[in-house]
């Protein structure tokens, strides 16, 4: 692998940055590159030194399979060493490396009037408390717990707490509705529910406490209450030095089942010994969309989790002691697992957690809160640097951005366009941009550029990192040499990536094995160009990235159809300049049922109440009939163009009826007027 001289355009890192830089150039990370391909078991174990082991690995550092047909897939790193997640990200950096007094988060609310500083002792002394809150509520190795709360500190102590003793934590992105809610719990089989009174989205104030309710009401529905306690959070309330309160919302309680948060961490000891565990124990589940419209419980471990975030965090952003790091995902998605929690502990590093939205109280909120802490590492998605060129550089030359070293791009493919203007905008000309590829499978980054040793290409998540091998194949499973096009999979495992499907292992080799035996199928298709460099170019599979969170389109099918009007529905989707990806929907109705803007906003409304906000559906239209195979089966190939408005179809002949297609698009100009 060398990169040749190139005619696309191309940037290369400055010289300033090379300097103590922990991979200085393209060829050290050859080298690197070869070394974790070449002698695994070397060069994990370096990493694996780092930190500390209760009791050391009794075997190799990985062994695995990922043929289908030689047997049951697994992935196992560091078989036999004991170790604690919590203990590794805290008490390791307060008492063995004396990082107490160094700042571990600055949390920035809703409002620049709402902020904290926590340190890393204060942060361990809290997570302390919270651990042995859970135990008291029973909570012991193994039990999971459910937590559904917005960005604020004590959704880092919940999980924090839960990994100290051994608890499975289970986040569910506090934008989710209740229906969604009620899946992951009962799909986990929850002891214990953490959430909030409420929470502020810019101007608008949700009660978190009424949708946790009506999901713990539709448990029992379902005769599958596992909650036996509920605690709460009080957080919508301003926080002020004063400590006084403004409540606008009536929370409902049950004496029963739910505790306040403040009440019980009052006199909650600050001393917890940790659970030591198992380095293939359970560390947490991740629920992500499937293409059965059934989410999948993504499982993840102590040690190879622990190895992979602490490393990727360390060399893709270049982590150093002095850095200010902010990352603007929410730790309801992988990204905030893994590069606002895990990763950046791991390296002792001073993160912003931030609550709030891009554009409240004012568009200039990213810019002024880099400023103020002096950000030299920034994190965020394609969708919220799309949204933010609108406002044009204005809003950015009312503050100092001097401070930034390194941008990322993590969510989707980044557009040219917009990396460009994040580079020059933002960064002012000097930054790079490193475009990461990953996926709540596997844990971290395995596609990305190093700072300091990658030449970029807008656009482009150019090589892969350590110790993953990735591969190009077609549609018959042949590797394709060279400038190619087609499935992008993986031929071996790295530490991070997941090891199951919660519960469904079957479900875990059917997704990610049984297409390419011998290969972890991503699911996402990809280029390779002549340099060797690598460009995501989009799912392959049923489903959709909105706004950087991804989506089945089996799931919001399934909600539209709840509808009692709705006979039939098929959902794909359609380019969108801010999002990347909306929801183009084509519903068929019963017979005699009106389609009708009344009827839309039902629908819109109905998949908001089942699956969130976020999936709220951009475009409805009406479907007298799908286009379908003779054998039944919808073609949403033609579906997707002329979502898009494209006129030219290709061959129609498989379809059982060709008129349907006039239909659709003469009723396409009215759902898209």
């Amino acid at each position: 692998m060398v990169v040749p001289e190139s005619q696309d355009k191309m940037y290369y890192p400055p010289d300033d940055m090379k300097r103590d830089a922990h991979v200085p150039d393209f060829s050290s990370y050859l080298a690197l590159y070869r070394k974790s391909l070449e002698n695994p078991e070397a060069f994990w174990k370096e990493i694996a030194d780092e930190f500390f082991w209760k009791k050391p690995a009794t075997g190799p550092m990985m062994q695995y399979n990922f043929d289908v047909t030689k047997g049951n897939i697994y992935v196992k790193c560091m078989e036999g060493a004991k170790t604690n997640m919590c203990y590794n990200v805290l008490d390791r950096l307060v008492r063995e490396r004396n990082l107490g007094d160094k700042v571990a988060y600055y949390w920035e609310g809703n409002s620049p009037d709402h902020h904290l500083t926590i340190t890393y002792r204060q942060l361990l002394s809290q997570v302390c408390r919270c651990a042995n809150v859970l135990k008291q509520m029973g909570i012991k190795k193994g039990d999971r717990v459910s937590i559904y709360l917005p960005m604020i500190p004590e959704l880092v102590y919940t999980m924090l707490a839960c990994a100290r003793i051994g608890a499975i934590h289970s986040i569910v992105f506090a934008g989710f509705s209740s229906e969604s809610l009620c899946e992951r719990i009962m799909d986990a089989q929850s002891s214990v529910l953490v959430t909030a009174d409420g929470v502020y989205r810019g101007e608008k104030l949700i009660s978190l406490k009424q949708i946790a309710d009506e999901a713990l009401e539709k448990c029992r529905e379902k005769a599958s209450s596992s909650v036996t306690k509920c605690l709460v959070v009080r957080h919508h309330a301003p926080r002020t030095k004063s400590g006084a309160s403004c409540n606008k919302l009536q929370t409902p309680w049950d004496s029963g089942c739910d505790v306040w948060w403040d009440e019980v961490m009052r006199d909650s000891p600050e001393e917890c010994e940790p659970e030591w565990l198992d380095a293939e124990d359970p560390l947490f589940i991740l629920y992500t969309s499937g293409s059965t419209g059934k989410p999948k419980g993504v499982l993840h471990t102590v040690a190879g989790y622990l190895l992979y975030t602490s490393l990727t965090f360390k060399y893709v952003f270049d982590h150093h002691h002095d850095d200010v790091y902010w990352c603007t995902a929410d730790i309801g998605w992988i990204t905030g697992h893994s590069y606002i929690t895990y990763g950046p502990l791991a390296n002792g590093a001073t993160s912003v957690l931030f609550e709030g939205i891009p554009v409240h109280p004012h568009v200039g909120r990213f810019w002024e809160i880099i400023e103020k802490y002096k950000v030299t590492k920034f994190y965020t998605a394609p969708t919220a640097i799309r949204l933010l060129m609108k406002y044009g550089r204005e809003p950015l030359q009312k503050y100092d951005l001097s401070s930034l070293r390194i941008l990322g791009s993590v969510g989707e493919p980044i557009n040219p366009e917009a990396w460009e203007w994040y580079r020059e905008a933002v960064g002012q000309g000097r930054c790079p941009v490193v475009d990461t590829f990953w996926q709540t499978e596997t844990g971290g980054h395995v596609l990305t550029p190093l700072p300091a040793a990658t030449p970029l290409k807008p656009g482009s998540a150019t090589f892969p990192f350590f110790g993953v091998e990735p591969t190009i194949l077609n549609e018959h499973g042949e590797e394709l040499e060279g400038e190619a096009e087609g499935y992008l999979v993986f031929r071996r495992p790295w530490p991070g990536i997941m090891r199951t499907v919660y519960k469904n292992h079957e479900r875990f080799e059917n997704t990610y094995f049984k297409k390419f035996p011998g290969f972890y199928v991503t699911g996402d298709g990809c280029r390779r160009d002549k340099d060797g460099y690598y460009w995501i170019t989009g799912r392959i599979d049923d489903m959709l990235n909105v706004s950087g969170h991804l989506m089945s389109t089996a799931e919001v099918e399934a909600a539209l159809t709840e509808h009692t009007a709705v006979a039939e529905a098929a959902v794909v989707s359609r380019p969108h300049k801010v999002k990347g990806e909306c929801l183009y929907c084509f519903v068929t109705l019963k017979n005699s049922r009106e389609f009708n803007h009344a009827l839309v906003e039902e629908l819109k409304r109905l998949v908001r109440e089942k699956i969130g906000p976020i999936a709220t559906p951009d475009f409805i239209q009406n479907a007298p009939a799908l286009p379908k195979t003779r054998s039944g089966k919808i073609m949403r190939r033609i579906l997707r163009q002329i979502a898009r408005n494209e006129k030219d179809l290709g061959d129609l002949s498989t379809l059982a009826d060709p008129k349907v297609v006039e239909v659709l698009f003469s009723q396409r100009c009215e759902a898209a007027a």
